[in-house]
């Protein structure tokens, strides 16, 4: 009797795993609504959100800028070898990079190293003021901790994210350059070629940029607010940001993506 009872138990987890993402979603998608409303009809504090822009944008240059130029060096140089082995043809390596870049790439793993630096601050500072009942205290004060907290990182994450991935691919499309030229000769004026690159992989571009922006903030947010516990749960928040943050990017990439195939078939 015992052994039919326990017998189905990995049914129960799995269906209690169900209803945990369900309402999961739920949260999560309830605070993007709320930060969407507070965004046009908040109030929030008066230069938050340009301390916000300093803190997630110039904070993050220097590395977003180290870590692209050495991605640009080694994407370049890795696409140089394989072509070299099938045809000696450079002509497209640099179009066809920038291509890659616009469409893609530059977004991509810019907002993914983004996620790492911007979620996992998010998730330390806003976790450790709800461990330490200062989100209990706001909300005393009649000030929703969305409007005062999620909104200003909201605004300031969006332009941002944009700003810094359009920096990231100069400086990866540049250490690219460079590479091509040193390692296999080829010039410049070749490489800077921009005939691949038409209004769709702009368009597509800019979308993944503008999405990525907007999500980690409501995906770190999300975390933080649910946190519970000391310094522990501080901890399992800023690791939970990161990876949710990381995976919602990377969900957003296949679905930008496939729109933008639909949309524009001929980039």
């Amino acid at each position: 009797m015992d052994d039919a009872r326990t017998e189905p138990s990995w049914i129960a987890d799995l269906g209690a795993s169900a209803i945990d993402l369900f309402f999961g979603a739920r949260e999560l998608y309830s605070v993007f609504v709320r930060t969407l409303y507070f965004t046009f009809r908040g109030k929030r504090e008066k230069g938050a959100v340009m301390e916000q822009l300093y803190a997630i944008g110039n904070k993050s240059v220097f590395f977003v800028s180290i870590t692209m130029g050495f991605i640009g060096m080694i994407l370049v140089y890795q696409a140089a070898l394989q072509a070299k082995r099938v045809v000696p043809d450079f002509s497209q390596l640099g179009a066809t990079y920038l291509e890659l870049l616009v469409r893609d790439l530059a977004a991509s793993l810019g907002a993914l190293m983004l996620a790492t630096r911007v979620g996992a601050g998010i998730a330390a500072e806003i976790g450790s003021m709800v461990v330490t009942e200062q989100i209990d205290a706001l909300r005393m004060c009649a000030a929703d901790p969305i409007d005062f907290l999620i909104v200003p990182r909201f605004i300031a994450s969006m332009v941002m994210t944009t700003v810094l991935i359009v920096w990231a691919g100069a400086v990866a499309f540049l250490a690219g350059a460079m590479t091509a030229y040193l390692a296999f000769g080829v010039p410049l004026r070749t490489f800077f070629s921009m005939q691949l690159v038409d209004a769709g992989d702009m368009t597509i571009g800019l979308t993944k940029c503008i999405a990525y922006g907007a999500a980690i903030p409501i995906v770190s947010g999300y975390c933080d607010l649910s946190t519970f516990g000391g310094s522990e749960g501080v901890g399992w928040a800023t690791t939970r940001a990161v990876v949710n943050s990381s995976l919602a990017i990377i969900m957003l990439n296949a679905f930008i993506s496939s729109a933008g195939f639909i949309i524009f078939p001929g980039s």
